[in-house]
């Protein structure tokens, strides 16, 4: 028994939530296999692997003996470098190496830009439904998760005038998440350049969360103009993973881009949480940018068409509705209004087989809705849903 005198935990630790995705993992090992095959749509998780050449450049950029060394702080000039030309592409501005840090995933970025930007009772504004890493760590940074609640109706696209209504004297920053974790809405470029001019005008800062920006639907190629205008490095971060897009999870790979002025005060947290990123992974991305983008755009396709065959799957299933999908993710209203939503998803894991997250992790108000992972599986198990979901009951 521990003593009344043990040493105390950091209580903004203790009051964060634990990782879910472990626990809805344990409800998939009680199913039986009696409907199939496991279908897992819990995790945000690549369904195929990278390209067997970026495999291949990453075993030779690890016998490097270079590579076991101390990088630059921010990583090595070659990839920033290339993602510096790649937002130049993508966005149409002109961006230096300067205003790029490479970090070890996009969570990690996330956490970085966090400390730099508040401290213990400010607050940050987070539509909801949240991606729930982004609230745990504003949790056990002792700032408040604000939500931003984010309208079905609207296409959970949130509001300009919402999130002003909610901004206080001590509210740090916005942070959106487009495509998002965890609808799938695609937030419409008038939408983020509004939030970018509210955000400017109010001095505080939009933190753009763009993960699955290499998933946008066809014909979409610039998210929005933001990175275009030129005072964008006075009130705007972007975040970015490497994860999705190249298919390298476990490589943990991401990056921020900011003003250099704002970097060199993020690069004073990055040296006291990784000193640098991993060198390896970063020599084999620097080369995929332009090597393997053929590959992505194939794999861009595949995902939209993932996203298209859920929605023809679940529409003629009785009570249940695709309220968003787009990218990796589609977020459901199940049937059973008076259930709770983790009640349903450990159901639907026990008796068919299909593993989903509650709505509730992500955020309050979210009873009625489940998160699914689209991408993860492949389209011969998204086509199995119909089946597996035909006169499912609690």
């Amino acid at each position: 028994m521990a003593s009344d005198h043990s040493p105390a935990l950091n209580p903004d630790l203790i009051d964060t939530g634990t990782p879910p995705i472990p626990e809805a993992q344990g409800w998939a090992r009680a199913y039986d296999g009696a409907a199939g095959p496991l279908i897992d749509l819990s995790q945000a998780v690549p369904g195929s692997p990278p390209p067997d050449a970026l495999l291949e450049k990453l075993a030779a950029a690890a016998a490097d003996p270079a590579a076991t060394r101390y990088g630059p702080i921010t990583g090595d000039q070659a990839l920033r470098e290339a993602y510096a030309a790649e937002i130049g592409r993508i966005y149409g501005g002109s961006f230096g190496p300067g205003e790029v840090a490479i970090t070890s995933g996009c969570n990690q970025a996330y956490v970085m830009t966090m400390m730099a930007l508040a401290r213990a009772g400010d607050n940050v504004l987070l539509p909801t439904p949240w991606y729930f890493n982004h609230e745990m760590t504003l949790t056990m940074l002792g700032v408040e998760a604000r939500p931003l609640p984010c309208d079905p109706a609207a296409g959970f696209v949130p509001d300009v005038a919402t999130a002003e209504a909610l901004i206080d004297a001590r509210t740090r920053a916005i942070v959106l998440v487009t495509p998002n974790n965890p609808t799938g809405a695609v937030y419409p470029p008038e939408t983020i350049a509004a939030f970018a001019a509210l955000c400017a005008r109010r001095g505080i800062w939009l933190v753009l969360d763009e993960t699955y920006r290499d998933f946008l639907p066809a014909g979409i190629d610039s998210p929005h103009e933001v990175f275009a205008a030129k005072d964008w490095r006075d009130s705007v971060i972007g975040l970015y993973s490497f994860s999705k897009a190249y298919a390298v999870p476990g490589w943990r790979l991401g990056a921020i881009t900011a003003g250099e002025p704002v970097l060199a005060q993020i690069g004073k947290v990055i040296d006291c949480v990784q000193i640098s990123p991993v060198r390896a992974g970063q020599a084999a991305v620097a080369w995929a940018i332009d090597a393997i983008r053929p590959w992505r755009e194939e794999n861009r396709a595949a995902i939209n068409q993932r996203a298209e065959l859920f929605r023809q799957a679940m529409t003629p299933l009785s009570g249940w509705r695709v309220l968003s999908a787009g990218a990796y993710f589609a977020y459901v209203a199940h049937p059973f209004a008076d259930v709770p939503a983790a009640e349903v998803a450990q159901a639907l894991a026990r008796q068919r087989g299909v593993l989903a997250l509650p709505g509730p992790y992500f955020g309050p108000g979210q009873e009625n809705h489940l998160r699914i992972a689209i991408a993860n599986v492949g389209a011969d198990r998204i086509g199995l849903l119909g089946e597996r979901l035909s006169g499912f009951a609690i």
